[in-house]
């Protein structure tokens, strides 16, 4: 959405005229483009909570990522949701970049499990109050559920499945409304 997209489109259309598409015919091209998975995918909606998934895995393409959603959905809370899944990020190389890239959302749950081979307590200390460590998918799924409330954006970023973290999290929320349909209203 917004500036990347942008970005994304304007060297499609760089990229085809180069190899000799007319640039006309490069944007009417991009005028069906509906684009693709895992990019801002609205997964699901459950009481006014939106879950979105997105291929974001490095700080840069979180950044990006956050902030475009910050510009959609205003002040309403941004819940980020982080699978440190790519060998760079497993390794620790990018530590020091993850809790900037992560300014724009209002509640941080990154997945720290056992193997993940680094201690997250530095960047959840980073990122204050706001930030959670979470040692295990279904364990994810019940605070992200807990912690949610209508009218917020749940952003899961992972470039993985992240163990089916988006279905157990749209099932923990029916299931909490399905209980107790007042909770979080408003």
């Amino acid at each position: 959405m917004g500036a990347h997209n942008m970005e994304n489109a304007l060297a499609a259309i760089a990229a085809a005229h180069h190899a000799g598409v007319p640039v006309a015919t490069a944007i009417e091209a991009l005028r069906s483009f509906q684009g693709i998975a895992r990019r801002m995918q609205l997964r699901g909606e459950v009481h006014g909570i939106r879950v979105y998934d997105d291929f974001a895995h490095h700080p840069t393409a979180i950044a990006t990522t956050v902030d475009g959603l910050r510009r959609r959905v205003g002040r309403n809370r941004i819940l980020a949701v982080l699978e440190l899944r790519s060998n760079t990020m497993r390794m620790g190389v990018h530590n020091d970049l993850i809790a900037p890239s992560l300014a724009a959302a209002d509640e941080v749950f990154i997945f720290a499990p056992s193997d993940l081979g680094w201690d997250t307590a530095p960047l959840i200390r980073q990122l204050g109050a706001r930030g959670h460590a979470v040692a295990t998918v279904d364990a994810m799924a019940a605070k992200v559920s807990a912690a949610s409330a209508a009218g917020d954006s749940v952003l899961v970023m992972s470039n993985g499945g992240f163990g089916g973290l988006h279905e157990k999290l749209l099932t923990a929320l029916r299931q909490r409304f399905a209980n107790d349909p007042a909770r979080n209203a408003t």
